[in-house]
């Protein structure tokens, strides 16, 4: 007898849209940062474009079945580094420059013109921002990471609420869990960071990341307390880390992703 449960998912495969549904013929940018390169709402997709400081803007539905118009958000004197959509209103648009400043737009419904200013623009201080994320339950809370930095902003009020100073070198990613009790980040300095940013001063706890400093990613793992880290070994693999926040100390599994030579 098996003793493995045969999955119910193993004849599965994925499927193409309709070429009707593809966006094609954007021309995207390759800029190197730390953040996200594309992000979507219920109403729009925005992605990092040719020109520096500018986000290509494409309506996530075309109307009358005709074609989506890719517009230019033009947004920064610099470089757009990262960008986020606030999971409480799909039209509000956060961006972060290397321009150090955090600007937040309010995108129109489709069919009608880009806006030709941001509603409010934050200034960072402590060099380009690297990273941002709206909060996942808090309406208007943002972190933004700039330098060793880590700073929260009431959007609402558009003053910061509190900064997070305990990194050891620049700032390479950031992670709100999905109840918006912790933050999750990692740095240059080898090293991954618990927050609990209602504390006062802000509790956290540290442990060895990667153990190469090229650029890392967190990402929590649905709504469980397990934390994914993706970096790099002393040896420049890439590998994909596991960890769990309850007992936050070693690594509960690590994957490498390449094979070594010979």
């Amino acid at each position: 007898m098996n003793r493995f449960k045969a999955s119910k998912f193993r004849h599965t495969e994925a499927r193409l849209p309709r070429r009707e549904a593809w966006i094609g013929g954007i021309r995207a940018g390759s800029v190197t940062s730390c953040g996200n390169h594309v992000k979507a709402s219920c109403r729009w997709i925005a992605f990092n474009a040719e020109a520096a400081g500018v986000l290509g803007i494409v309506p996530l539905e075309c109307e009358d079945g005709g074609k989506r118009t890719v517009s230019q958000l033009c947004c920064h004197s610099d470089v757009v580094t990262d960008f986020d959509f606030s999971p409480f209103d799909q039209l509000l648009l956060a961006t972060g420059s290397a321009d150090e400043m955090v600007k937040v737009w309010r995108l129109p419904e489709s069919g009608q013109d880009l806006p030709g200013s941001a509603g409010l623009t934050l200034k960072s201080g402590g060099g380009p921002v690297d990273v941002l994320q709206f909060h996942p339950t808090a309406d208007g809370v943002l972190a933004s990471g700039a330098g060793k930095r880590v700073t929260m902003w009431d959007v609402g009020r558009q003053q910061p609420l509190t900064a997070l100073d305990s990194h050891g070198d620049q700032l390479q990613s950031l992670t709100w869990k999905r109840d918006g009790r912790l933050l999750g980040t990692s740095c240059k300095d080898k090293k991954l960071r618990l927050f609990d940013p209602r504390a006062s001063p802000a509790a956290f706890q540290s442990v060895p990341g990667h153990e190469n400093n090229k650029d890392s990613r967190l990402l929590w793992m649905g709504a469980s307390d397990c934390l994914i880290s993706v970096g790099f070994s002393q040896m420049r693999e890439r590998e994909v880390k596991l960890w769990d926040t309850r007992r936050f100390s070693g690594a509960m599994l690590t994957v490498a992703l390449d094979t070594s030579p010979g």
